[in-house]
């Protein structure tokens, strides 16, 4: 990996090759994403089926195109009992985790006679979007669909890329079963989001769409945010190790590769005060490169966008990670919860040698669905959050509008919104 010591020039350079991996930058794919999603929009199943059957090979319709009960009991009979077991036990975890973000509506009465609150409700209907195709990600089913069950969502219909054989792969079909989906759709893409959007024959509309997917899925998500709500628009994975002397480079080394393998544009940086541990973690990439089977993905995505930046101190250190707002950061010092306190901006903070991203991504319980590009410095992970909505209560008794009402009239006044002032006006003439 390439070593880089840490000054403006450098951190100026390296934000700005991030910058590139920014879905909002692919602009070539925004029209060709847009003439899909107008076109499900407009013909339903008609082009579902059609882009169905042009980007996955499979033929489908709208009585094969929902997964059966009978598709399901088959898809869990090919999985191997000891990962459905694991299954069950991140399962639990993630579940644990979530409950605990739960929000109960309020209600504050006082005694001048108003009443204020706030009712928190479920969203009734959601769509989670899992890729699929050749690859099988069991572990994103699961970070989906289960804080949306926790909130009490009562629709949860997930849409994944079908195989050219027209069937869900059985893990990810298993695990949806398992989470608690209420219903599968053999769909992906753009159209699928469209799909979810705007509801079809086959497939009817939800009030949000969740759930990491290719560029065309990010792109198409974007398009149809306001007529439903999204929670993210996900870019390439990402991963930053903040690391002083005391840690060890082997298990750096490791953990920065566990995200390049992901694909050409994922970013591993490690920022470091030793210029030591550089070399040592930069030797034991080189290492991993020669044995792990995604090796030719991993040296692209480190040509690209991997980084060991040395910094002068660990306030630099902490500093530069701050203004890269990684997805998952871990921090591996000889004080590592007091370097987390300093960390404004993170999706995910690992502490210690061994809490390691993986650990995260299948197990540990809090949600692998995170902020890309530097957006944790507005948005946060996935959670229980995501799938609820808040409705203000007011309740004044006469008696507190009356003490009330000449201030609310004044401030309307001010304004010029008489009609507002004459609202509250009228219900206290003479």
């Amino acid at each position: 990996m390439r070593i880089v010591t840490l000054d403006n020039k450098s951190m100026e350079n390296i934000l700005a090759d991030m910058l590139k991996r920014d879905p909002n930058n692919y602009d070539s794919y925004t029209q060709t994403v847009q003439a899909i999603v107008d076109d499900v929009k407009a013909r339903g199943d008609e082009a579902l089926f059609e882009y169905t059957k042009r980007f996955d090979g499979a033929s489908l319709d709208g009585s094969s195109i929902r997964v059966t009960r009978e598709e399901i009991d088959e898809a869990m009979k090919q999985v191997e009992p000891g990962l459905l077991k694991v299954m069950e036990r991140s399962m639990d975890n993630i579940r644990r985790y979530h409950e605990k973000q739960r929000q109960n509506s309020w209600f504050d009465a006082q005694p001048d006679g108003t009443i204020l609150g706030q009712k928190v409700t479920a969203l009734e209907s959601v769509g989670v979007y899992v890729p699929g195709g050749k690859a099988a990600y069991p572990s994103s089913v699961l970070m989906n669909i289960i804080p949306a069950e926790v909130a009490g969502v009562k629709r949860i219909a997930m849409v994944t890329p079908p195989g050219k054989d027209g069937k869900v792969n059985p893990v990810t079909l298993t695990a949806a079963y398992m989470a608690g989906a209420t219903e599968v759709y053999k769909a992906g893409g753009a159209q699928a989001v469209a799909a979810l959007a705007f509801g079809t024959a086959s497939i009817p509309r939800v009030n949000k769409i969740v759930g990491p997917g290719n560029i065309f899925v990010a792109l198409a998500k974007k398009a149809v945010y306001g007529h439903v709500s999204i929670d993210s628009i996900a870019g390439p994975s990402e991963i930053l190790v903040i690391a002083d002397d005391s840690a060890n480079p082997r298990f750096v080394a490791a953990d920065l590769l566990s995200q390049a393998e992901h694909d050409e544009l994922a970013s591993s940086i490690l920022v470091t005060t030793s210029m030591e541990l550089a070399r040592k973690v930069s030797d034991e990439v080189d290492g991993f490169l020669k044995v792990l089977s995604r090796s030719d993905i991993i040296k692209k995505s480190l040509d690209n966008y991997g980084y060991i930046l040395v910094a002068e101190s660990m306030e630099k250190a902490v500093e530069t990670a701050n203004s890269i707002a990684p997805e998952h950061m871990e921090i591996v010092t000889r004080n590592p919860f007091e370097v987390m306190t300093k960390i404004q901006n993170a999706g995910a903070i690992f502490i210690g040698e061994y809490s390691s991203e993986p650990l995260g991504d299948y197990f540990a319980g809090p949600n692998h669905i995170l902020p890309t590009n530097g957006t944790a410095k507005f948005f946060s992970p996935l959670g229980v959050d995501d799938f609820i909505k808040k409705s203000s209560i007011i309740y004044y008794s006469r008696e507190a509008l009356e003490a009330a009402h000449k201030d609310i009239e004044t401030f309307a006044e001010s304004e010029h919104l008489t009609a507002h002032a004459n609202s509250v006006r009228v219900r206290f003439e003479q």
